[in-house]
């Protein structure tokens, strides 16, 4: 893969070839310096054929249904308005044996038969809030390649969803029927990053949903949206039978033709890509530090220090740094 050339994948993708997309979100996805650079490359020349897309996130509680809802509404959103539909179905990763499920594809029936979808399960790795440390650098190159929706499934909802929330237009919040433990365990701080929350499997219990239902409109009279001049919508559905899977659709086009309107979609979009741009300096500067020879056994001896308690972990910190910007 490392002889692939950036300018060649970048035509393709542009093209249309989901299998240059697919080989250039592995280049991303890897931890090679080599790979990392052509994969950089490939998106400066996609660059220009993207922000055309409408970016949302999905995310809700373990059970809640998120992928059976997505392969739905990828499938409506497919076969009624003749969208091209990208998923980036972030897997959790396994702390013991670093692997991950990567089993969303084959609960996706109906998208991963359509030659409209586009369906890419991602390893999350070590970051937190189930987002795949490169998942925005993919969601650019499924734009690139003509795709009209992205949606990105989340593992669940986690310390970190404000990193999905920077990355995206819209932020669908999926619940369960019955209001459960004050907010079914969800901090309010997720429900006021929600643009849009679903109820969803209402048709299983309906007086639960409609239980549900009545909580969080209640609820959200009393917490204030992130997003300008909105009010989040809640809404009961039903991903097996189908029920309002349109009016999800109505409104987030609603929300996507308000703020494309009044410019806040492109103000939010510049302030993503800035704050992405910030996050990268300490992802690619950490790389550097650990590939260095020198500073792998710096760190090996102050890891030492710090285990017994020689060393506080903030100061070790700072005499490896210390060190990593004095080497030349």
């Amino acid at each position: 893969m490392i002889d692939l050339d950036a300018s060649f994948v970048a035509k393709n993708i542009i093209k249309g070839d989901k299998r240059s997309l697919s080989k250039a979100i592995t280049l991303c996805e890897s931890s090679l310096p080599d790979h990392q650079k052509l994969a950089s490359q490939i998106l400066d020349q996609c660059l220009p054929h993207t922000g055309k897309s409408i970016r949302i996130a999905i995310t809700g509680v373990p059970g809640v249904g998120k992928s059976t809802f997505i392969d739905v509404f990828g499938n409506y959103l497919i076969t009624q308005h003749n969208k091209h539909v990208a998923v980036l179905a972030v897997d959790p990763t396994s702390q013991q044996t670093r692997g991950s499920i990567l089993g969303d594809k084959t609960r996706m029936n109906l998208l991963s038969m359509n030659e409209s979808a586009f369906i890419r399960p991602s390893p999350s790795g070590d970051t937190l809030g189930g987002v795949a440390a490169q998942t925005r650098e993919s969601i650019l190159l499924c734009e690139a390649c003509g795709f009209d929706i992205i949606l990105v499934e989340t593992v669940g909802v986690g310390q970190s969803e404000t990193l999905v929330h920077d990355m995206v237009d819209f932020f669908l919040l999926l619940l369960l029927p019955g209001a459960g433990d004050e907010l079914q365990g969800i901090k309010r701080g997720i429900v006021e990053m929600a643009d849009m929350i679903a109820i969803n499997k209402s048709e299983t219990n309906p007086r639960l949903a409609q239980d549900a239902f009545s909580y969080y409109r209640n609820a959200l009279q009393l917490i204030h949206s992130t997003r300008s001049n909105w009010q989040t919508p809640v809404q009961k559905i039903d991903s097996v039978t189908l029920k309002n899977i349109d009016t999800i659709w109505n409104k987030i086009s609603e929300f996507y033709a308000d703020q494309k309107k009044n410019g806040w979609l492109d103000e939010n979009r510049k302030k993503q890509a800035t704050a992405w741009f910030e996050k990268q300096i300490e992802v690619v500067f950490l790389r550097r530090l650990k590939s260095n020879e020198n500073l792998q056994q710096q760190i090996e001896v102050l890891s030492e220090k710090v285990k017994n308690d020689q060393l506080s972990p903030s100061s070790a910190a700072f005499q490896l740094v210390d060190t990593g910007m004095n080497l030349h």
